[in-house]
């Protein structure tokens, strides 16, 4: 009857009862304070009328898992002080056999369950996971950056390291991204988030795979433990010429960045499901243009087989109300266009 809508970084800095909970603790210790990454998850939810939560927690909890330490720094965002400078440093990591996701991200599936039971069916609670090349991009790196010319240059310079270190990646996320289907997940969201930093050559040698087997692993294992084979997204960020790759995959929803145009990207993935993708920027216009482009996105796209978002995430700056007038424009255009095709369809 209407279009789905949530967003990324919804629970976050644009929040002002966000920072009543971050000025009593960093930002790490709120990801592994299950009461407290509930409690952030719940605050778009008890503000808006969206369709869905999204656990908070970071892409960078794998690493961590994996025996690195990062940090988030004031000012700079996420910080790994010791990198891995060259396939030498990987001897640092974890054996494969000694990480528990478990035990070494337990506080995220407790968040998941409680997060789960506070929403009471309201929506339903999203669980997600960086991908191999994005997490591979700050492992190298050691920082956000521009380019990520340090973790690009293993791709050339050690690519049987590379591909070493992204497989090893991939079964930590694939059993992560299962443990929280466990903990009451009921959508999974991969995010490849500097996917678009590659040439079309790389992302098909060092990406694409492991993208591809992580949907398709998870599913197997969901099904060998008989339980209830949640739909997946893929949000490779800036991979605008891979969707058709993507669409021959495992993942039920291709997100889309803003930069994508929905009816090119409609007949390049077939039934699959589309998410997506109002500029971000526009959330800084005024009531009225905001809605004017809101509308615009959900016509392009239709109402079926689709999820309303960003084109990537919330920002900090941004107004909570702005976010309020994006959401109730997608539900009241998506319910008017639904209502015009049900008066069609019976006047024939």
């Amino acid at each position: 009857e209407r279009v789905p809508i949530w967003c990324h970084r919804q629970a976050g800095r644009y929040l002002p009862e966000y920072h009543s909970v971050r000025n009593i603790a960093d930002f790490f210790t709120i990801c592994r304070t299950p009461h407290l990454a509930c409690e952030i998850t719940l605050q778009p939810i008890r503000r808006f009328p969206l369709d869905a939560a999204i656990i908070f927690s970071d892409i960078l909890v794998i690493p961590q898992a994996m025996g690195l330490e990062v940090k988030m720094v004031k000012g700079k965002g996420p910080v790994l002080p010791q990198p891995l400078k060259d396939p030498e440093h990987m001897k640092r990591l974890k054996k494969l056999k000694d990480i528990d996701v478990k035990k070494d991200l337990g506080y995220v599936m407790q968040a998941i369950t409680l997060t789960r039971h506070r929403l009471e069916g309201k929506v339903p609670i999203i669980g997600f996971s960086g991908a191999p090349w994005t997490l591979m991009a700050y492992m190298v790196q050691g920082e956000g950056a521009k380019s990520y010319y340090k973790a690009k240059t293993w791709l050339y310079k050690y690519p049987h390291k590379a591909h070493e270190l992204m497989e090893m990646t991939a079964v930590v996320i694939i059993d992560y991204l299962v443990a929280q289907v466990e903990a009451g997940a009921q959508m999974l969201e991969v995010f490849d988030s500097w996917a678009g930093d590659l040439t079309q050559e790389a992302f098909a040698e060092f990406s694409l795979p492991y993208l591809k087997k992580i949907a398709t692993k998870v599913k197997a294992k969901l099904r060998e433990r008989k339980m209830e084979v949640v739909p997946m997204t893929i949000f490779a960020r800036g991979a605008d010429w891979a969707l058709e790759e993507l669409a021959n995959s495992d993942y039920d929803v291709l997100s889309l960045n803003w930069t994508v145009n929905p009816i090119d990207a409609r007949k390049q993935v077939g039934s699959k499901s589309l998410q997506g993708n109002l500029e971000p920027a526009v959330l800084f216009a005024d009531g009225p243009r905001i809605r004017s482009e809101a509308a615009k996105m959900v016509k392009s796209f239709g109402t079926h087989g689709y999820i309303a978002n960003l084109g990537h995430g919330m920002l900090p700056s941004m107004k909570p109300e702005a976010l309020e007038v994006f959401v109730d424009e997608v539900h009241k255009c998506s319910e008017s266009m639904a209502k015009g095709k049900k008066r069609k369809e019976a006047s024939t």
